[in-house]
């Protein structure tokens, strides 16, 4: 990769000079329209070189389909985890309030019973 870059820059930095020689000049002479668009064309091939690079790259560190779906069944089976841990706990609350109704009733029942 360090080649790469040092062939980009090495690439680059001779498309500097002949623009300005030619924006300097403003003459259309050939040569110097012809060096332009030969150190653009270097630019422009070398930096393919490095995009392909980094293509690779990234392909080659790209998980493979089992991997992929092993991870995203984990992720699944953590929030299954999670969601049942709520549920759990509104059960609980839910017996809870249950039985805070059930003793509200019984009271209720009594002094009806009363009266």
């Amino acid at each position: 990769m360090q080649n790469l870059v040092a062939a980009l820059d090495a690439a680059l930095l001779p498309c500097l000079p002949a623009r300005e020689l030619q924006a300097a000049d403003r003459s259309t002479h050939p040569s110097h329209q012809v060096d332009v668009e030969r150190h653009a064309r270097d630019f422009m091939e070398t930096a393919k070189s490095l995009q392909l690079f980094f293509i690779k790259a990234q392909h080659q560190h790209k998980p493979t389909r089992e991997e992929a779906l092993r991870k995203e069944i984990a992720t699944l089976e953590a929030e299954l985890k999670a969601k049942d841990a709520l549920i759990e706990a509104q059960k609980k609350l839910l017996q809870s309030w249950q039985g805070l109704l059930q003793a509200q009733r019984n009271v209720l029942v009594k002094e009806l019973e009363q009266v």
